[in-house]
């Protein structure tokens, strides 16, 4: 199975890293220690994001998984 020139997940999972990121040194330069709790909340989100990107991936890959294995599962019934 030939892989996509452009990977959707691959893409949202740098855009959101790279947010977060950049959010966490804004709120570090605006705010100083204040910032502290902000940017807690900032490195959960980011997790939580990496997380569902993860679980979206490996859901696509099973998923590709099983229509490879029915469509050859037919080709040896055929």
């Amino acid at each position: 199975m030939a892989k996509p020139a452009f990977d959707t997940l691959r893409a949202l999972a740098i855009a959101s890293q790279a947010l977060g990121f950049i959010l966490i040194i804004t709120l570090e330069t605006l705010m100083g220690d204040a910032a502290r709790p902000w940017q807690g909340w900032t490195l959960a989100a980011m997790v939580v994001a990496a997380v569902g990107i993860a679980l979206a991936r490996l859901y696509r890959r099973n998923k590709a998984r099983k229509a490879l294995a029915r469509r050859l599962g037919d080709d040896d019934e055929g």
